[in-house]
């Protein structure tokens, strides 16, 4: 049987009183914290979070929307958000939206309704609309990756435009000319990197034939489909640039199965250095985003919001990326 408050009553001789207060977070005298401090630990004492939560008006959890459950980046994500909550003391309830707006939202409402102190959101919507239960409920939110228009929420992401164009840069400076690129236009990040694409072959003098540019889904088969397609050119590029995980899989499988080499037929340069790029041969260069960093800034401001009682406004925290070398770049004449 778990242990009780009473059980903690017996072992101190303090009174319920004194203990309820150091539970809800009161203050207590030092030496009755250390007596209360050392029969929850012999006692296993477990804290039902929800019970205080009626008490203080904090349940010491916080919910985190993604985009998809089973994007690699999104795990990773909230690998590090979790272990950054852990070490405060905060449990995590975590939200699928599938893609759909429409799930987004309901999932904002379920976490409302289950009385979490604050939402962290990699959002599916490119407006803040969904987020209006939220902020009528004086629930602070904090998004990574993607900011919203219409918004005043904190977000930490990288500067995807840059990241993009210094990646390219390196293409051109390997000889390269004919650089295709795969994308999406639809998401923030995508529109972004696709955009640091043309910036760069603009700054170069070079231009982009319409057949070079697939701009897909952000995911595995777009990846795929806009390989293929380059891949049945009679002019193929002699580069691709792709702007994430999920695309870059997709590209490296669709080379694959054509017979043709990377880098020996055509060079690659990807995005996010998560699990596979460290299996699939050759290795691919690409940009590395700071997923830890994104995670832990991301808590240390709901936090803020949550404990120190900071208004809601609009911070952007824009973290720098790194770039790993690989060896599926060829240099050219």
């Amino acid at each position: 049987m778990s242990a009780t408050i009473r059980d903690i009553k017996n072992q101190t001789g303090l009174s319920l009183a004194t203990i309820s207060k150091y539970l809800n977070g009161g203050n207590v005298l030092p030496e009755n914290r250390v007596k209360i401090e050392a029969a929850i630990r012999e006692l296993h004492y477990e804290v039902n979070e929800l019970a205080r939560g009626l008490v203080t008006s904090r349940t010491k959890t916080v919910g985190v929307v993604v985009y998809a459950v089973e994007s690699l980046f999104n795990g990773t994500l909230i690998k590090y958000i979790g272990k950054a909550l852990r070490k405060l003391g905060y449990g995590l309830l975590i939200c699928d939206s599938d893609n759909d707006e429409e799930l987004e939202e309901r999932n904002i409402r379920y976490l409302l309704n289950k009385k979490v102190d604050g939402i962290i959101a990699v959002p599916v919507s490119s407006d803040g609309a969904f987020l209006k239960p939220a902020r009528e409920a004086d629930v602070p939110v904090v998004l990574i990756d993607r900011p919203l228009k219409d918004s005043s929420c904190d977000c930490v992401r990288i500067d995807n435009r840059q990241a993009a164009l210094r990646a390219v840069r390196v293409l051109i400076a390997n000889g390269h000319r004919d650089i295709a690129v795969i994308s999406s236009e639809r998401e923030y990040t995508a529109y972004e990197r696709y955009h640091g694409f043309l910036e760069a072959m603009d700054e170069a003098g070079l231009s982009v034939p319409e057949e070079y540019i697939c701009l897909g889904g952000h995911s595995f088969e777009g990846g795929n489909l806009g390989m293929k397609r380059l891949l049945e050119l009679s002019r193929k590029p002699s580069a691709v640039f792709m702007t994430n995980y999920e695309v870059t899989l997709g590209a490296v499988m669709a080379l694959n199965d054509s017979g043709l080499s990377c880098p020996e037929d055509i060079s690659f340069l990807g995005f996010d250095d998560l699990i596979m790029s460290h299996i699939i041969k050759p290795r691919i260069t690409r940009v590395v985003q700071p997923m830890s960093s994104l995670g832990e800034k991301a808590v240390e401001l709901l936090l803020n919001h949550i404990e120190n009682g900071e208004e809601l406004m609009t911070t952007e925290i824009v973290l720098g990326t790194g770039f790993m070398e690989g060896d599926s770049i060829r240099a050219l004449e």
